[in-house]
């Protein structure tokens, strides 16, 4: 008897941490479709409110290796970009929750540059999400 109590306290236990990491895992799912939706509105200013006051970010630009921007040096990257590409624009793919903190997202970005070149780039995108806010934005596509 005292080992059903046991195992039915731990298997309450258990679904109520399952619930909570899942409940946080549809916010970070919810604020990240949010961050889609402003970066095809080239709302940079408020895009860059949904990062902590000093992010990490990493891309191919970087040579893959970590800095850390501020919301201002945010805007200011993605203002150059939409100067570039005017018509940049992101269509999600995928994306993939996982655990209370990580949202990765599958998307292909397309625009058209000044050449009236356009290009369309497969890109895969690791955020990592604490308090409500990217502190981390860890991006991978083909660069060549």
């Amino acid at each position: 008897m005292k080992a059903i109590g046991i195992l039915l306290a731990f298997g309450l236990f258990f679904t109520a941490c399952q619930s909570s990491s899942s409940s946080m895992e549809e916010k970070n799912k919810a604020l990240i479709e949010r961050y889609f939706i402003l970066f095809n509105q080239h709302d940079w200013k408020a895009l860059s409110e949904m990062y902590a006051d000093s992010a990490e970010f990493k891309d191919p630009t970087s040579g893959m290796k970590v800095i850390k921007k501020t919301k201002a040096q945010f805007v200011e990257d993605y203002t150059g970009l939409q100067q570039q590409f005017p018509d940049v624009h992101d269509q999600v793919l995928n994306v993939y929750p996982s655990g209370d903190k990580q949202v990765t997202v599958e998307f292909v970005s397309t625009g058209t540059g000044a050449d009236q070149k356009k290009f369309e780039l497969p890109i895969a995108v690791i955020f990592r999400i604490e308090n409500g806010k990217i502190v981390q934005d860890f991006t991978y596509y083909d660069n060549f």
